[in-house]
């Protein structure tokens, strides 16, 4: 039993890996090859994607501001709850508006946990070809309005932890670069 004298014996440092950028960048792949390779190395990972959480955790809220702004606090409340526990988080989410983001940053910051931002710097005509749910050919054919990056606002990260040009290398170097700075900070 630990008591509060007691130090915890192999307790594992828990961080929120924020991955912002646009539709189609490569967040969500980046974090799942991340993912695997933490696992391999005995960590407890959780991916909080962002489809899925629209889905279950902000189902009902739109794609205003405000909707934008609670459905990203709200993924950062969860993922800072996790990271808190011991668990490395990674949160593939669009997050458009850099308040929001960094909200998300003060909580973590005010909690005590580790929190990585990394803006996936995907250029829009590179991520319009991937188009991975076809938002942009939607866009394009007039059926669906406010795509983050094309007619609504995305505000990328000024001073990100990490930025990743996913046009430019594989999926593997990717991770393998974010692998290397959670490594140095001791999160990995």
């Amino acid at each position: 039993m630990t008591t509060p004298d007691t130090p915890l014996e192999n307790h594992v440092t828990g961080a929120t890996v924020w991955l912002t950028g646009l539709p189609s960048a490569g967040k969500t792949t980046i974090a799942y090859e991340l993912a695997g390779r933490l696992r391999e190395e005995g960590r407890r990972v959780e991916i909080l994607d962002g489809d899925e959480i629209r889905e279950f955790l902000s189902a009902g809220l739109g794609f205003s501001r405000e909707d934008r702004f609670t459905n990203v606090q709200r993924i950062g409340f969860v993922a800072e709850l996790l990271a808190s526990h011991g668990v490395t988080v990674l949160v593939p989410v669009i997050a458009p508006y850099a308040d929001s983001r960094e909200a998300v940053r003060k909580r973590h910051l005010g909690e005590g946990t580790a929190f990585v931002e990394v803006h996936v710097a995907t250029p829009v005509e590179v991520c319009s070809v991937r188009d991975v749910k076809g938002l942009y050919a939607k866009q394009a054919a007039g059926e669906i309005a406010g795509l983050t990056g094309v007619d609504d606002p995305y505000e990328a990260p000024e001073n990100p932890d990490l930025r990743i040009e996913s046009q430019n290398q594989t999926v593997q170097e990717s991770a393998a670069r974010l692998h290397a700075l959670l490594t140095e900070r001791g999160l990995a």
